[in-house]
């Protein structure tokens, strides 16, 4: 298994130093053996190609590989963390996995830098990783205190504390009202930058005490104030959205006849982005009134999923992280 590096550099990457040893990882994939069964059609047999483009701890990739025993599996992932437990995970399928440090929306260039130029499936499991969440000094949870960070990669860019302390009270409640959908987007601005103007944010846990002073009584009832502010700032940090609007049709574009694309979502605004892709596909390009539809404007997709597919009640009594997700997924029919 090899680890490739389309991005600034591979630190933190660290392979079992024992191939045959499987560790045992804290982490349960969602909907895993629903995505396996979703892709059944197309990766039995020799020869095949799935790219994981959100590794993660490698549950997904894992659940693929021992499915399909003839599997090669291309895992991105800007998180170097992750690629490092993914890489101890599946290191004894050796070099049936070849594993990417890219963000996801350089698919195309990790898919022929691996030497293929389609894939038979491509798998998205959005937003913040269980690793990203759990280590509380990567700074994605509000309920613990840490600095802020949120950097997918930790190796470059700004990190939530920039954000706070260089954006105008404008420019935060934007981000607030777009990225997390928040009513009180103007109140958490200006008391931000009114905070800010004594002493620059640091640590989560002063954000959430900022947040949670200008949070009327009544609305903190309805839930934790920080919730929605700490989604937009990581939305921000990562430039999620602008990369999966880029990712989706990329993916696509990198399918086979016969591939198909398995997407997790797990709030509005990404299940939007992905629904519009998917729609783009599956429907005809034909303009209005042609009384019949010319080969090149017929769909080059079809839903395999109609809307988006739940964790059935089971899954989200057993991991509560799989409530939220919203599934699609469609098949390529033609070029």
């Amino acid at each position: 298994m090899g680890i490739r590096t389309h991005g600034p550099g591979d630190e933190g990457l660290h392979m079992a130093d024992n191939d045959n040893e499987t560790p045992r990882f804290p982490h349960t994939p969602v909907m895993l053996q629903r995505i396996v069964d979703l892709f059944t059609p197309t990766l039995e047999g020799p020869g095949k190609v799935v790219v994981d483009a959100t590794l993660g701890m490698g549950g997904h990739s894992e659940g693929l590989l021992e499915r399909f025993p003839e599997l090669t599996l291309i895992g991105l992932d800007r998180d170097t963390d992750a690629l490092g437990i993914a890489g101890e995970r599946l290191a004894r399928f050796g070099d049936r996995v070849r594993l990417v440090h890219t963000v996801y929306d350089g698919i195309v260039d990790a898919i022929e830098g691996e030497g293929f130029t389609k894939v038979d499936g491509v798998l998205f499991d959005l937003g913040v990783s269980s690793l990203q969440l759990d280590r509380a000094e990567r700074g994605f949870a509000y309920s613990q205190d840490a600095p802020l960070d949120m950097r997918m990669d930790r190796t470059e860019g700004q990190t939530a504390a920039d954000v706070l302390a260089t954006y105008d009270e404008g420019e935060l409640r934007r981000i607030f009202q777009r990225y997390g959908e928040e009513k009180l987007a103007g109140r958490y601005a200006r008391a931000i930058v009114e905070r800010r103007a004594t002493k620059p944010f640091e640590m989560s846990g002063d954000l959430v005490q900022v947040l949670h002073d200008a949070t009327p009584v009544a609305v903190q009832r309805q839930g934790h104030p920080a919730k929605r502010v700490f989604q937009a700032l990581r939305i921000e940090v990562n430039a999620e959205l602008s990369v999966l609007e880029r990712a989706i049709p990329a993916a696509l574009d990198a399918i086979a006849v016969g591939g198909r694309i398995v997407v997790e979502s797990y709030q509005s605004l990404e299940d939007r982005i992905v629904k519009r892709a998917l729609v783009e596909r599956t429907k005809s390009s034909a303009p209005a009134g042609l009384p019949v539809e010319l080969p090149e404007h017929a769909p080059t997709f079809s839903l395999i999923v109609k809307g988006a597919e739940l964790a059935d009640e089971a899954e989200r009594a057993a991991n509560p992280r799989a409530t939220p997700v919203r599934l699609r997924a469609a098949e390529r029919i033609r070029n």
